[in-house]
């Protein structure tokens, strides 16, 4: 979502248009601009993608695993092409190690928005489902990136991963985004508040035999400026609000959108944890 920016309040449109506009928007990729003047979230300390492109520069073979639309990984490949130009001395430009780069994606439509815009940097994206094995060989790659996956399968990424790689991602954690979730849905179990914690993260990929090497958590400010935005946001997030339709949610749709007129923006708080892990070297 956007970081600064926010709409005036004092002139607003109808309910009507404003879900109308909300419900019409795409919702293939990653791309959050849309969002801009609508709502906000602040974005973590690490720079997620930045950092991921500085993993790249250095890697010889790479996976990004559920890659969306593939915005994320363009951006950090970008990055990183920068990163090694910078590192290049002056005079005869030094032989770069070759590298190879794929991607993974279950949704049809963000596998075609992602094989459009990652063709043209040497992208293999394929085609797979979020929940089932990875479609590569054992040690196929030295990195593995991945931004918010749907779930960590901790075996499969450990499974391709060489020897000294590493998988470097960030992840969503436990209870986000749920001030909008329980508006919704209402008071959640602690068994689903709890899920995706960092810590129950961190012993599945210890006991697929990774060594966690960094794991920081941040909660995030969000704000919601319009209902347009929520409908959009719970469009795209298929997962906050299972099977969410305007009309199915309409009553709690318009109390929020009085709501908002009448107090302001929406508040919730998104959690992220950063993952740092490494594939122990072979012992010989």
């Amino acid at each position: 979502m956007a970081e600064h920016t926010h709409r005036t309040f004092g002139t607003f449109e109808s309910f009507e248009d404003l879900v109308a506009e909300g419900a019409a928007v795409p919702t293939e990729g990653w791309d959050f601009s849309w969002f801009e003047g609508r709502a906000t979230e602040a974005r973590p300390s690490w720079g997620y993608a930045r950092a991921a492109g500085g993993r790249l520069a250095r890697a010889t073979a790479a996976l990004d695993i559920q890659t969306g639309g593939g915005e994320v990984l363009a951006f950090a490949l970008d990055t990183a092409a920068r990163d090694r130009s910078a590192r290049t001395a002056p005079g005869p430009t030094p032989a770069q190690p070759s590298q190879s780069v794929a991607a993974t994606e279950g949704w049809p439509p963000n596998v075609r928005r992602a094989s459009a815009l990652l063709r043209a940097r040497g992208v293999v994206v394929v085609a797979s489902p979020d929940d089932a094995p990875l479609p590569f060989a054992d040690e196929t790659f030295d990195l593995v990136l991945s931004r918010h996956p749907v779930r960590a399968h901790w075996s499969e990424i450990a499974r391709v991963l060489r020897p000294g790689g590493t998988y470097f991602a960030q992840h969503v954690g436990p209870a986000s985004v749920f001030e909008l979730v329980e508006y919704f849905l209402g008071p959640q179990p602690e068994a689903v508040r709890g899920g995706r914690h960092p810590d129950r993260e961190r012993a599945g990929a210890e006991a697929a035999g990774l060594e966690v090497v960094d794991l920081r958590a941040e909660r995030l400010r969000m704000e919601f400026y319009d209902i347009a935005a929520v409908v959009h946001f719970l469009r795209k997030v298929v997962w906050m609000v299972p099977g969410f339709t305007v009309e199915e949610y309409e009553p709690r749709l318009r109390a929020l959108h009085r709501r908002i007129e009448a107090e302001g923006p929406f508040v919730a708080h998104s959690t992220r944890h950063l993952f740092d892990a490494r594939k122990p070297e072979r012992r010989t």
